[in-house]
């Protein structure tokens, strides 16, 4: 399939270093990035006064999480039926045996501190009437301000969500790094018409919060694209469904596997929950600095799989998302 070539185009950004793209790979991609779906969101100051003076504590704890709808079916059922059953165990990148997983966490609470903790967050919206609440991650960017998320974190069932607010290292309704506002909310083509899971990414770009942009407040993850699959990643979120309730920073940790049901998306062994939505998946993670590379978000969960979380996979696609958001302005 298309995502799966072995163009190793990349886009590198960590704190503090430099952009690492080879201008043959960005020459090669001009042509192939799509234009993403853009939306205006908080894109005035009496708009932001108003969307952030709208969470209160109350609300945000009372949010509920946000789930996605899954594959739809019929999207990858030929695949599905030529190759393994769903119970049987995801294969190494030679076809055989089990998947080793290092340093493997299923979703425990993240203890180790580090950047991770402050550049990881809270989501807050409204969708269809209701507050729902997803995880996202603040990312080094040009203009400093783009968090990355999952796409039905900024739009699901056709409509924009609105409200959209973004918390840095939420904890149990403090917010020690304060409540950004979203001006501006992207996605994919194909989430924003048909809802594709395999395009499940989005960016929101946030406006400035007392003279400072997010980056110069909670610092930014690295992000990736065009990479190769099968990789060592750990995954971060809020998980606000049974068992988790929203209160704290979880992790999930091993080497990814390709779906081989119905989607093309990236597999990790994780139990995190609703809530968690959106949450970056980090390669070249380091345990002792809290800072990694995003190379994917939390998506969805088979009901039948519990204990795998998935993962679009990061291509041309959400480089075009990425990099539509790092040049607009924050306001």
């Amino acid at each position: 399939m298309h995502r799966r070539v072995a163009l190793l185009s990349t886009l590198v950004l960590a704190t503090g270093s430099a952009v690492l793209l080879p201008a043959t790979a960005a020459q090669a991609n001009v042509h192939l990035r799509p234009k993403p779906a853009q939306h205006a969101a908080a894109d005035s100051a009496s708009e932001q006064r108003q969307v952030l003076g709208y969470w209160t504590e109350q609300k945000m704890e009372s949010a509920e999480p946000l789930a996605a709808p899954g594959p739809k079916k019929g999207m990858k059922l030929a695949t599905a039926a030529e190759g393994a059953p769903w119970s049987a165990a995801p294969t190494n990148a030679s076809g055989g045996g089990q998947v080793l997983q290092a340093a493997r966490s299923g979703g425990e609470p993240w203890t180790g501190g580090g950047a991770v903790v402050k550049t990881t967050g809270r989501i807050f919206f409204t969708t269809q009437g209701r507050n729902a609440s997803c995880s996202g991650s603040a990312v080094t960017s040009a203009n400093k301000s783009v968090v990355i998320t999952a796409g039905h974190c900024v739009k699901l069932n056709g409509a924009f969500h609105t409200n959209w607010v973004f918390v840095p290292g939420y904890d149990k309704g403090s917010r020690p790094f304060g409540t950004w506002a979203a001006t501006k909310l992207l996605t994919t083509q194909q989430w924003n018409a048909r809802e594709d899971i395999n395009f499940d990414l989005a960016a929101a770009v946030v406006a400035p919060l007392d003279g400072k942009t997010l980056v110069d407040v909670v610092g930014g993850q690295g992000v990736a694209f065009n990479q190769q699959r099968r990789q060592q990643m750990y995954a971060f979120g809020y998980p606000a469904a049974a068992p988790y309730d929203g209160s704290k920073l979880v992790y999930c940790s091993g080497r990814t596997f390709d779906d081989f049901l119905m989607s093309d998306d990236l597999g990790l062994t994780c139990n995190m929950t609703g809530g968690s939505s959106g949450g970056p998946w980090m390669q070249s993670f380091n345990e002792s600095t809290g800072l990694g590379t995003v190379n994917s978000v939390n998506s969805f969960k088979y009901n039948f799989a519990t204990n795998w979380m998935f993962g679009p996979y990061f291509g041309n696609e959400a480089q075009a998302v990425y990099q539509a958001a790092q040049t607009t302005g924050a306001l």
